[in-house]
């Protein structure tokens, strides 16, 4: 079974009623997280599953997109070049980048003869990137030249896992902030696998706005190890969307991408307990949605990273046992088990070696 997250970003940060209609919309596919941020007036949403689930539920979701957001009243601070400006597909498990790209594909082509909406490609296997398209280096490769008169174009592609992380800065004006960003950028020879931006936020604050597409080399708090060597002031920090635990900083309490997982697919367990009726299933619903709850909002710590492994892990024997277990669910709680086995430290696992061999063991 092939899994894939995708973390599409759309320009409405601020009406909650078209926020909620856009994510209802991308009821197909599981939804993780809906995640908006006013003053980028704009929100992430987090979906997973298999192909034909994600597709469907990502071209619901660029439907209401398009039907609700006007481009043309648009004010945020967040370049953007469509109503439903960007539509990564990210490999989970053992799924490649390869068939991230065909779902990027089979997606746009979708997006352009159902919606009439330019698309671009953009990320791996692809000539431009982001930053072509919003520069105006590029020209869409379905639909335009001319995009649509509402809602833009669409940019779709495949990515890794990254990290989108913002943090609040004191005492600096526009021009210093964007010389920050410059220097920590891995084009401009600074942090391993960071794009930055910088942003004057409403109340004369400064935002430094990173993706970090290089997780396994440069994490937040290595961003924030960097930036309090300089000397730097720092405020609020932010993840935006999820966070895969291995690279996750208290910013990320609650926002763990395989507490996530493992929550949805236990959620799933549970309305089909439901379904099926009964004393002992309509039980078992209601401790599986009680389950979902935490696993959900799981904190970033070393015990609640193992305690989630393990509580993944056991989902499955409980969903295979209650017959409601399928092949997505598995690959759901697989993922989920894995990325927090991924995130436990050495130290961690000095502790609790007993724990940490029968996790293993569970996912050899």
């Amino acid at each position: 079974m092939q899994l894939f997250e995708s973390v599409p970003n759309f320009s409405e940060g601020r009406r909650d009623e078209d926020i909620s209609h856009i994510a209802a919309a991308a009821g197909a596919a599981f939804v993780l997280d809906v995640d908006p941020d006013p003053d980028h007036h704009r929100v992430v949403i987090s979906l997973v599953g298999e192909r034909p689930r994600l597709v469907e539920g990502l071209l619901g979701a660029i439907a209401s997109a398009v039907e609700r957001i006007d481009l043309r009243s648009h004010q945020g601070v967040h370049p953007r070049v469509g109503a439903a400006d960007v539509v990564p597909i990210v490999p989970l498990g053992s799924t490649s980048l390869e068939s991230c790209r065909e779902v990027a594909h089979e997606l746009g082509e979708q997006v352009w003869t159902e919606l009439r909406l330019p698309v671009f490609f953009y990320g791996y296997g692809e000539s431009k990137t982001l930053a072509d398209i919003r520069a105006g280096r590029a020209r869409p490769d379905l639909g335009g030249p001319d995009v649509h008169p509402t809602a833009g174009a669409v940019c779709v592609g495949a990515r890794h896992l990254l990290v989108a992380f913002n943090v609040i800065l004191f005492g600096y004006d526009m021009v210093a902030a964007r010389a920050l960003a410059r220097s920590l950028r891995e084009s401009g020879a600074g942090l391993r696998g960071v794009q930055a931006l910088a942003f004057e936020l409403p109340g004369e604050r400064v935002q430094l706005s990173m993706n970090l597409f290089r997780i396994d080399e440069t994490t937040p708090a290595d961003v924030i190890s960097e930036l309090e060597r300089r000397g730097v002031a720092l405020g609020a920090e932010q993840v935006v969307g999820l966070c895969p635990a291995r690279a996750a900083s208290p910013a990320a309490h609650g926002r763990l991408l395989e507490g996530r997982l493992a929550g949805a697919a236990a959620s799933a367990g549970a309305d089909r307990c439901a379904e099926r009726g009964g004393e002992e299933m309509v039980a078992l619903a209601a401790r599986l949605r009680r389950e979902s709850e935490e696993l959900a909002q799981l904190p970033a710590g070393q015990d609640a990273v193992l305690g989630g492994g393990e509580r993944a892990a056991a989902l499955i024997r409980v969903l295979r046992a209650a017959a409601v277990l399928d092949g997505e669910l598995v690959a759901m709680l697989e993922a989920a088990a894995r990325g927090f086995r991924a995130a436990v430290t050495p130290a961690t696992e000095a502790i609790y070696r007993a724990r940490v061999a029968a996790l293993d063991a569970r996912l050899v």
